[in-house]
């Protein structure tokens, strides 16, 4: 069994003073290519809620119409444990709280607990704001003052607190003392460039915590791949308050990564910020966050990454099999991950078995078939295929190494024809348009199948044929259809002679499956995987139709 290996927490840092605060609405938000409806911003509050986040930042209610209406919506999502929160900034130069357009927002968007953010740099004071040392000061403490007047629990988000106490550290922490005298309850320090180093953090965290009495937040960036080992730092130097992302969403490089974070107090440090059910949906949560952004998780992102507790060196696999958590620094279950073993050059024998025993098949190998089945992997990966994320290719692979074993249809001849449609309407480009005929001879058992279909390019067309001439011995294969389709050009320096993967994801409604095809052509390299997609189909679920062939 795996030991989950844990260290002692800083002395003054208690469980119980921690509070996890994500920012994904807002500064999550920030990143590149990224967006979300107002429906996907409410369903991300209900999966952090249950994952145990105490605070929820949704956005700056001022900004935009949805992040205004989103507020209004999420008064009508129930919350445990969770506590949402408005952003927004400090009142201009020279204005008053009251009546500044930001502080109305938050204060309109009616949360029980607000966050403004103000300067904490002397230059930024002067440069950006464009006002005074001491202006700044007040626009701090009158603008946090007034909020606390109406109820609200306040937290000043430091910017620029790092960079600003580098500079000018006494005027630094006197932006804190504003805060706290404004009556804030948490002041967060911000690494707003995401430049500070592991031991300044540590240093600045620990002098923020000698300035002020009430609690220290930190809120990190990445852009020296360090934020979550900043936070961790923060914490042991006396920040109580964490604030981050899913995934380390965020601006430029992205913010310190919640799902890490999470995972690093609960099981590193021994810090309970989440209770163990909660965090078994650790790899859930991630997950459901990148699909509702339309982006493919990360699988290397540390604790809920497929490939985080993944083992492809042949020695590491054979003393997994001896030993479990051989080589894993935590129980992959207690963050609802899995391990698993990979397939490839750099396998071993007992890869090929472990990952049919991984897969549910029950193939008893002797070490002659193993072997075999080794060698034709590596065969097949020195030409390009690559076996990790295709699963049915892999037990294909291994089933006809064995003697005895029948493919269910053989392509015997295919002849794929492109023809380019041209028309006089006036729009030409959506007048012109390619179009492919694929003529296909399958032999299926002891028939011989010729049929023709046409397609939308060369793959769809042969694809459309394939289909076409199983359906006529296989009509319950109907319901079987490519879901996803990926070309990866493999040596990119050969030119027009480089090899490609073609990787095909392939469902029948109720299960999934996916096969490789690796050739110098493409066309050849997506049949090798449509072939093993529909044979792979056949295999397992058109038993009772193979008979009757």
């Amino acid at each position: 069994m795996t030991t989950d290996t844990q260290q002692t927490a800083a002395p003054s840092v208690n469980a119980a003073d921690l509070c996890l605060y994500d920012t994904t609405l807002r500064d999550g938000l920030g990143m590149e290519g990224l967006s979300l409806s107002l429906e996907d911003k409410l369903l991300i509050v209900q999966k952090l809620d249950e994952l145990g986040v105490h605070y929820i930042e949704g956005g700056y209610p001022g900004s935009n119409p949805k992040d205004a209406e989103f507020f209004q919506r999420a008064k009508e999502v129930p919350l445990q444990h969770a506590k949402l929160v408005a952003f927004g900034s400090t009142r201009r130069a020279g204005g008053d709280a009251a009546t500044d357009p930001a502080i109305r927002a938050v204060l309109e968007a009616d949360t029980p607990a607000v966050t403004l953010v103000g300067k904490s740099s002397s230059r930024q004071a002067r440069e950006v704001l464009q006002t005074t040392e001491e202006e700044n000061l007040l626009m701090i403490r009158d603008s946090i003052a007034y909020l606390v007047e109406q109820g609200r629990e306040l937290t000043f988000d430091a910017e620029h607190y790092f960079d600003g106490y580098r500079e000018d550290p006494e005027y630094a922490l006197a932006s804190l003392r504003a805060a706290e005298r404004g009556g804030a309850t948490t002041v967060t320090l911000c690494d707003t460039n995401g430049g500070a180093l592991p031991w300044e953090i540590e240093a600045a965290v620990r002098a923020a915590r000698e300035a002020v009495s009430c609690a220290i937040g930190i809120h990190a960036h990445n852009d020296t791949d360090g934020a979550v080992a900043n936070t961790l730092l923060a914490i042991r130097a006396g920040a109580t308050q964490v604030q981050a992302c899913l995934n380390g969403w965020g601006e430029r490089t992205g913010n310190a990564n919640i799902v890490s974070v999470i995972g690093n107090l609960k099981l590193k440090m021994g810090l309970d910020v989440v209770t163990d059910e909660q965090l078994r949906r650790l790899t859930e949560v991630a997950h459901f966050a990148q699909e509702l952004a339309n982006l493919p998780p990360d699988p290397q992102q540390p604790y809920v990454g497929s490939g985080a507790f993944a083992h492809k060196a042949g020695l590491h696999v054979a003393a997994i099999t001896k030993s479990a958590g051989s080589y894993t620094h935590v129980d992959p279950l207690r963050v609802g991950n899995r391990e698993r073993v990979l397939v490839s050059e750099l396998s071993g024998r007992r890869n090929v078995s472990e990952k049919l025993r991984e897969q549910g098949v029950e193939l008893e190998l002797t070490d002659e078939q193993t072997a075999r089945a080794l060698e034709r992997v590596k065969e097949r990966e020195s030409k390009g295929a690559a076996f990790e994320s295709a699963e049915a290719s892999f037990e294909l692979l291994v089933r006809r190494t064995l003697e005895g074993y029948e493919a269910p249809f053989m392509l015997e001849d295919f002849l794929i024809v492109e023809r380019r449609r041209h028309s006089d309407e006036a729009d030409k480009q959506t007048a012109s348009a390619m179009m492919a005929e694929a003529m296909v001879k399958l032999r299926i058992g002891e028939q011989m199948v010729q049929v023709a279909a046409d397609g939308n390019g060369p793959v769809s067309a042969l694809d459309a044929a394939v289909r076409k001439a199983l359906l006529q011995v296989f009509p319950s294969m109907s319901p079987v259809h490519l879901v996803d389709y990926k070309v990866r050009i493999i040596n990119s320096q050969a030119g027009s002679d480089a090899a490609v993967r073609t990787l095909i994801e392939t469902s029948d409604g109720l299960h999934r499956w996916r096969t490789v095809g690796a050739s110098t052509d493409v066309i050849e390299a997506s049949w090798l995987a449509l072939q093993d997609a529909y044979e792979y189909w056949i295999l397992h679920w058109g038993q009772a139709e193979i008979a009757s062939t």
